[in-house]
């Protein structure tokens, strides 16, 4: 577990908490953390299926901010979990849109790392007019070639990781090894369905960070919804077309916006960020040359704190 960086504001508990049904099959967790009559954030966490963290209350000065976060379908306390059936991203923004009538916002910030920078851009661009600004960390817009990185690039960094990973897939199986993986994560055996989501997430977890960490307990939680989530998503390219949040940047290029990279993060390469960045000339990169992927990174989280102050003091980022 990483040390907490001090330039988090200190631990905070919900003001209110909930579950709020979006469907006959899903009830998702909500909470509101802050400030009732301050600036509206809207926290998107990682993943898919990472759920939250009481840190993630952290990023945000409690009397400045209303901050709303929630696990997201399938994820943390959100009901059931791990479950991938009535599960998209459109399902997703609709679900951040009855949260936002719920909670009697017009508009809000909205912040979000690795997925929950994906979901961020695919809610901002279907629901612009509703967003004041962006702040995106570890930046993941599941093109392809993403997809790829993350289960067979890596291996260029962490020939260990990958040997172990695939170690339990058939030779004959490993040439589809996204596909391998889903089959045995969405099907409906524990037997077959655990065995993989835990490999699935010491797979990913084992490389969020730059330096090495002490590892934490294993969490069947947190097993359960990144394993299953993610290759449901990944093996449907997030129900998105083919690079659409670079494509549609335009539909919210005129909003505030700080992009947060780490420069040896592998899991979300920056190349994405630069991507990104290119084509939304307006947003400000914020590259941290001695980081990976983790949000409580020494200097990621300095950054992310560092433009949530920005954006309460000037609803801008310098």
């Amino acid at each position: 577990m990483p040390t907490t960086p001090s330039s988090l504001f200190p631990p905070i508990q919900p003001l209110r908490q909930g579950m709020l049904a979006v469907d006959e099959l899903h009830t998702i967790y909500w909470e509101e953390v802050g400030n009732p009559n301050g600036i509206p954030v809207l926290f998107l966490h990682g993943g898919p299926g990472a759920g939250l963290s009481p840190q993630h209350r952290r990023f945000f000065d409690p009397q400045a901010y209303r901050v709303i976060l929630f696990d997201q379908r399938g994820a943390g306390k959100s009901t059931p979990l791990g479950e991938w059936r009535n599960n998209t991203t459109q399902l997703l923004i609709e679900d951040i849109e009855r949260l936002r009538v719920m909670f009697g916002i017009s508009q809000w910030l909205v912040f979000g790392g690795s997925w929950g920078a994906t979901l961020a851009l695919a809610y901002g661009q279907a629901h612009p007019e509703r967003c004041l600004g962006f702040v995106l960390r570890g930046i993941f817009l599941c093109t392809q070639a993403e997809v790829d990185w993350f289960l067979h690039g890596v291996q260029w960094f962490y020939p260990e990781l990958y040997e172990e990973f695939i170690e339990p897939i058939p030779q004959h199986e490993r040439g589809e090894l996204l596909q391998a993986y889903a089959r045995r994560l969405l099907c409906d055996d524990p037997a077959v369905f655990w065995p993989a989501a835990r490999a699935w997430s010491r797979f990913e977890g084992r490389r969020v960070f730059l330096l090495p960490q002490e590892e934490e307990q294993p969490s069947d939680t947190l097993d359960l919804g990144v394993g299953r989530l993610e290759a449901h998503y990944m093996a449907n390219g997030a129900f998105l077309s083919e690079d659409q949040l670079v494509r549609n940047i335009g539909r919210i290029a005129h909003l505030p916006a700080v992009i947060v990279q780490g420069r040896y993060d592998v899991i979300c390469p920056p190349l994405s960020a630069h991507r990104l960045h290119g084509a939304w000339p307006g947003a400000k990169m914020r590259m941290i040359p001695d980081a990976g992927h983790g949000a409580l990174e020494t200097g990621i989280a300095r950054a992310l704190v560092g433009a949530t102050e920005q954006f309460k003091r000037n609803r801008r980022f310098d």
